[in-house]
Parts: C-alpha cells; sequence; structure tokens
C-alpha cells in the first residue's frame, strides 16, 4: 500500500470541524482568537503557531500528533443512520433497478459476476485473487443483534409501503418480508475478496467506491482492456441476489483515504418508488454516518466502523490484506435449483468451479490467477466445512490441459490418453472505425486451441471453452460436422489475453471479442457495441473464427474412413495386418494375402474392420484366426476381444474363419469390443493378424 502524506493544514482542518459540528467562530471563540485568523488558516493563507496547534487538539479531543500528522481523520462518534433519496421532482418514478433485472437472481450468476469483478480488481499480479463465499443463517439473538445494528425498525415502514404496490418488485419484497415474520431467520451471503484493490476513491467523486456505492453502469475497472466486464453490470447481481434489495460492504483499501485503510463501510438498499408520511422516495437509500459536508449535508456517507460494529454485522474480514466484502443479505437463489444452505453451498461449489476453472490452474513456475473457497455457517458457527475449489476434481481433463499448456508440455497430434494438444488459430480481427489508414487491414491474432482425451469419469465430452482475459469462461461450443469414428476429447480454445502474449496483435483481438458479449458475457456474437466500433464485416470475422475452430479441432481429432486399397503398406498409421502364419516362423508359398481392406473407427470408439483375401488353389479347405491387438507404446502388443461376421465365400465358427476349399477369394468384417480396448481406439495402431488355426490348411 502506497504511504500517507500529510495534508495540507488548512482543507484537513477545516473537514475536522465540520465532522465534529463546529464553526469557524465557535473554533475561533475556544481559542480567543479572532474567526480571520482561523479563516485564514482553513484557506492556506497562513498557518498557527505550535502551541497553538496543541490548543486546537484539546479543542477536538485529540492528541497534538494528530494536528502534525494529519494522515487520519479525528474520530468523531455521529449516530448511524438511512439516508433516503427522495423522489425525483418531476415526478418519475422507477420500480426497481433497471440494471439488476439484467440478471437473474441466480447463485452461478452472481458466482461468476463477482468472482470476475474481483479477478478485474487484482491487486497484486503476482500472487492470486483469493475469494471466499461465506453462507450464514442468522436465528435468535445473533439475528436480534444484526437487526439491531442496521436499524431495521427505521426501514420497517420503508418496506411495508414499497412492498404494498402491485410492481412484481413488490410482490417479491411482501413475500421475503412474511417469511422473515414467520421463521425469524435470515440467510446471509458473504463475498469476500482478498488481494484486491478495494473500494479505494473519494465519497462521490470519481472512484472505485462511488462507482460501485453511489453509481449506475459505471465499472471504473483500472485493469482496462484485460478486464473480464465492460457495461459495469456485474454489480447490480449482488443486489439482485437479496430478497430485500440490501447489500452491506466492508472494504480494506489498497490506497488509503481520509489517512485509513481499514473497515470503509457502507449499507445501500434498493426499493421501488413509495411514500412515508405523505413524503415521496425514489427508492435507493444509504446506511452510514451523516454527512457534515455542506453539498451533501443529512447525506449517508460510509464510515470507519470499529471492530465490535463488523462483528455484530456479520462483516468481519480476517485480516488487513487489501479487498472488499459484500453482506447480501436476505440471499436466495431464484431459479428453485438450491433452497437448503446444502443444496446452496454445492451450487456455490459448482459455480465457481464450472466458471473459473482455468484461473484456478497453475503452473511449475506460474501461481494461479484465482483461489476459490466456500464455507457455511449458522449463527457464527461452522455448519458445512469450508471447501476449497479445486478445477481438477471437477473439470480434470480441461484442467490438465492448460497446464500443459502453461508448462510448455503440448504435442502437435495425440498419441496417449494423458497427452495435450497445441494448435493455432487465426482470428481475422477488422479495423476499427476510428483506425487510422495504417490499420485499415485489421490484423490476425493466433488463438490457441488445446485437445486432449476426456477423462473417464466425464459425462460432457466433444466441447470447446472458449476464454479470454483472466482466462474467464465465455462460451461452450459444439464443433461442427465431425467425422464418424473422432476420438472423444475436451479442449479450450485461449484467446487475446488468455493466451499469455501481451503483443499489440493480442490486445486488439481482446478488445473486438470483448465488443462483440452482451451484458452476460457468454457469446461472441452481434453487439450494438461491434457494429458500431468495427468495419462492415465484423460478424463475418467472427463466424470464420468460428469455423477455423471447428477445422482445427477436426484436424486434430478426426478420423477419416481407410479407404480400400491394393495392400497394407499405406495404412501403417492407423492398420497393420500380418499375413497367415506361426509366430516365430516365415510366410510360406501360396499362403492367403490382403487383396482389399477399409477401416473406420465407430462413434462407439470401435474399430471395424473389412478385410478381402485372395487364396491359392488348395484341396483343403483354410481354416484361420484373425486376431486384433494394439500396438502400445510401450510392452506387449495386448489383444482385444472382436466379433467376425462373415461377408463372402466363408464361415465363422469358433471364432474361426473357415474356407472351403477350391474357394480363391473371401471377405470378412471384424468388430472390436471397446470395452476390451487399453486406451483409446485414436491413440493406438490396430494390428490384425491372421494366425493359422491348428489343423488348418498350411
Amino acid at each position: 500500500m502506497e504511504p500517507q502524506q500529510a495534508e495540507p493544514f488548512g482543507p484537513w482542518l477545516g473537514r475536522q470541524l465540520r465532522r465534529a459540528g463546529f464553526s469557524q467562530a465557535q473554533l475561533a471563540e475556544r481559542l480567543g482568537l479572532t474567526r480571520a485568523a482561523v479563516s485564514a488558516w482553513i484557506t492556506g493563507r497562513a498557518e498557527p503557531r505550535e502551541d497553538t496547534k496543541r490548543a486546537i487538539a484539546d479543542v477536538l479531543g485529540t492528541d497534538p500528533a494528530s494536528i502534525y500528522n494529519r494522515t487520519v481523520d479525528i474520530e468523531v462518534s455521529r449516530p448511524l443512520g438511512w439516508h433516503h433519496r427522495p423522489a425525483h421532482a418531476d415526478g418519475g418514478r422507477e420500480y426497481g433497478n433497471a440494471a439488476a433485472f439484467a440478471f437473474d437472481a441466480d447463485l452461478s450468476i452472481l458466482a461468476r459476476e463477482a468472482t470476475q469483478n474481483s479477478i478485474d480488481e487484482r491487486y497484486d499480479v503476482t500472487k492470486p485473487v483469493g475469494v471466499h463465499y461465506i453462507l450464514h443463517e442468522l436465528s435468535g439473538e445473533s439475528l436480534d443483534t444484526f437487526l439491531t445494528t442496521l436499524r431495521w425498525n427505521d426501514l420497517r415502514r420503508h418496506y411495508s409501503n414499497a412492498a404494498s404496490s402491485q410492481q412484481k418488485v413488490s410482490r417479491s419484497l411482501q413475500v421475503a418480508l412474511d417469511d422473515l415474520a414467520e421463521s425469524q431467520t435470515l440467510l446471509l451471503l458473504r463475498v469476500d475478496d482478498h488481494n484486491a484493490a478495494g473500494l479505494t476513491g473519494p465519497e462521490y467523486g470519481d472512484g472505485r467506491f462511488a462507482a460501485v456505492v453511489r453509481r449506475q453502469l459505471d465499472s471504473h475497472k483500472q485493469s482496462g482492456s484485460r478486464a473480464g466486464g465492460s457495461y459495469g453490470l456485474g454489480k447490480a447481481a449482488l443486489w439482485a441476489t437479496s430478497r430485500f434489495g440490501f447489500v452491506l460492504i466492508n472494504s480494506t483499501l489498497s490506497i488509503p483515504h481520509e489517512g485509513r485503510t481499514e473497515r470503509r463501510m457502507i449499507g445501500r438498499l434498493d426499493l421501488p418508488w413509495h411514500e412515508v408520511d405523505g413524503e415521496a422516495y425514489a427508492g435507493p437509500a444509504w446506511f452510514g454516518e451523516p454527512d457534515t459536508e455542506p453539498d451533501h449535508e443529512g447525506v449517508s456517507r460510509s464510515w470507519w466502523a470499529d471492530k465490535q460494529t463488523v462483528r455484530n454485522l456479520c462483516i468481519e474480514r480476517p485480516n488487513g490484506e487489501p479487498g472488499t466484502s459484500f453482506l447480501i443479505v436476505g440471499a436466495h437463489d431464484a431459479s428453485g435449483d438450491a433452497e437448503t444452505l446444502q443444496e446452496m453451498h454445492d451450487k456455490l461449489v459448482k459455480s465457481l468451479a464450472d466458471g473459473f476453472w482455468a484461473a484456478m490452474v497453475a503452473g511449475r513456475t506460474t501461481r494461479p490467477v484465482l483461489e476459490a473457497r466456500v464455507t457455511t455457517l449458522r449463527n457464527g458457527q461452522i455448519h458445512i466445512s469450508e471447501e476449497r475449489v479445486d478445477p481438477e476434481a471437477h473439470h480434470p481433463a480441461l484442467s490438465r490441459a492448460v497446464q500443459a499448456y502453461l508448462d510448455g508440455e503440448t504435442v502437435d497430434g495425440l498419441t496417449s490418453a494423458d497427452q495435450v494438444a497445441r494448435i493455432d488459430v487465426p482470428l481475422v480481427v477488422p479495423p476499427r472505425k476510428d483506425s487510422s489508414k495504417s490499420q485499415v487491414k485489421g490484423c490476425t491474432h493466433y488463438a490457441v486451441l488445446l485437445v486432449t482425451a476426456p477423462d473417464v469419469n466425464e459425462d460432457r465430452i466433444n466441447r470447446v471453452i472458449c476464454m479470454r482475459g483472466t482466462r474467464m469462461t465465455v462460451t461452450e461450443q459444439r464443433p461442427r460436422e465431425l467425422p464418424l469414428g473422432a476420438m472423444p476429447f475436451q479442449a479450450v480454445l485461449l484467446a487475446g489475453y488468455a493466451t499469455g502474449r501481451g503483443d499489440e496483435n493480442v490486445g486488439l483481438a481482446e478488445q473486438f471479442l470483448r465488443a462483440s458479449e452482451p451484458p452476460d458475457h457468454d457469446r461472441w456474437d452481434r453487439t450494438e457495441e461491434l457494429t458500431s466500433t468495427y468495419e462492415r464485416g465484423a460478424l463475418s470475422r467472427l463466424r470464420e473464427f468460428r469455423a477455423e475452430i471447428d477445422k482445427a479441432v477436426r484436424h486434430l481429432v478426426g478420423r477419416r474412413e481407410i479407404a480400400p486399397t491394393a495392400g497394407p503398406t499405406v495404412l501403417r498409421e492407423l492398420l497393420k495386418l500380418d499375413g497367415v502364419g506361426m509366430a516365430g516362423t516365415r510366410r510360406v508359398q501360396g499362403a492367403p494375402t490382403i487383396h482389399n481392406l477399409g477401416a473406420q473407427v465407430e462413434l462407439s470408439g470401435a474399430w471395424r474392420v473389412r478385410v478381402e483375401l485372395r487364396l491359392p488353389n488348395a484341396e483343403d479347405p483354410w481354416l484361420l484366426t484373425p486376431v486384433a491387438k494394439f500396438d502400445v507404446r510401450s510392452g506387449g502388443r495386448p489383444t482385444v476381444s472382436w466379433k467376425l461376421t462373415a461377408s463372402d465365400n466363408c464361415f465363422v465358427k469358433d471364432g474361426n474363419l473357415l474356407i472351403e476349399a477350391g474357394i480363391r477369394s473371401a471377405t470378412f468384417v471384424g468388430v472390436t469390443d471397446p470395452s476390451s480396448h487399453p486406451i483409446h481406439s485414436g491413440f493406438a495402431r490396430l494390428i490384425v493378424e491372421l494366425q493359422k488355426t491348428r489343423g488348418g490348411a498350411a
């Protein structure tokens, strides 16, 4: 954190007088000086002598060091309270926060939006951002203490009247109030981040604090083009998840404000338009200290809370590391998927794993971008133990792919199930409408496609997870036109800054893809920002990118059908056939030979092989045993089970091929059993040996 310099005496003293409720004339009277002398100090025209400064310290009830250092405000105890924004003078009404309606009150959406905001505010880029989701159910004395500290009774009439309307948000609000009255329990959800910037900046001017607490659709993200979001909507998911539209905030700042960093607190409430005692209110309200600044007098502003207050409000942070805690009051999952504490706990874990598994993967020499945990409490006691979100447990194959890329251990093509293949995928970035003539042709960015075999327990396969920025998952695609017999796979596409590169083309690609995302950041498609920012053809470039992704996947996993051929030599990459003969003996003259064959890998993973034989004239029948083996990289060649079917001029008996005397050609089909394969069909050659069965023709 940056060290705090002493503030100029005049502005500092003026603020302390306002905070303490003193006028310049009152201070002058207490000091036995003229008002003009105090005014000169305030305006910076003069500064008092050292003995006068000590007298000022006595008047303000502080120590002389505070006057000399001027790095913190003097602690002044003012009662916490609520300030409700008056209704618009023109009679306009808002029946709820429109930004909050951009999201469903779903825990998975909350996890995505809140966590991405935390990553975007990463403070020390050499360390991961930590997020901790804490469900906390209150009842009895714990609930009473919480509501009393919040001055809940001061809100009752506002809540009651806001809930009396027939608007959608009012009806939902009434149900929440009824449930609280009946159950006498309240569910909180705290979202902590660590190694994040915190809500820095002034109370009302430009900065992180005002962007989150005072404004709508203002992201004010310092990470610029690398940020995951761009609409400033993500924070609205916090309020949307509260049944009461209420979120408390406790922030530890990376840059001191008013000389302090820890326990900057404020609460914000979003209600619909309502009236109380004939006074109309717009809806938003803030919980904090009454401001004494002339331009904002009476408005509730943030305050530096004491430790007991943050404990009473269940929002105590564990240490002084910068970051912010958001406490969602009356948390719920409106999707209906998660109702019990266990279900909500599990859904948060799964949502964090699904949305941010890639950001939680570390390489041998690189740390993860994110670490995530979920804990559930009841009245301050552990109810469900802390659970660290492990990307490898939830997405083993995908995590393996990203880790191989970070460690530089990718290959050009897959030959075993534990390998990760890499191929570059071109994305043509069109020129911006405001670009110079030298940039009129745009540029080409090479995204990275990683492909690997799925884990044996994974159900959702054959998909490409597309991401950019800080490895934020944007969309999941199913490659089109995969050929029959393609090996099952998991794939990751890293685009823009997710590639780990930082050249100019990477930045341009990041901006282009970001402009193509809607507020939900869940696809790359036509948006108003895309069409207004980029030259004509931008949407076509996205479609071409999708086609290139599909093409790259097919190149790595597709297995074309092997065409008929005059012999086995051209099939050595995938299929090998050995002729008749006992092991260790030479091939004899007049033995059967391969004339034509064809092979393919079916969707089930089974090899289907069709073999046409040419046989010499013989007086006795031929009895042959076709054997299928896998040519693995090490060890012996394991035999796999298969089923033989006679096609032309032959019979199958007890797994053997019987060809009557005098027959000069025969055809059979063999289909392997995938359950007997030691590895997937796409990772090894199939060898077909035609062995002579005892008692058969030589």
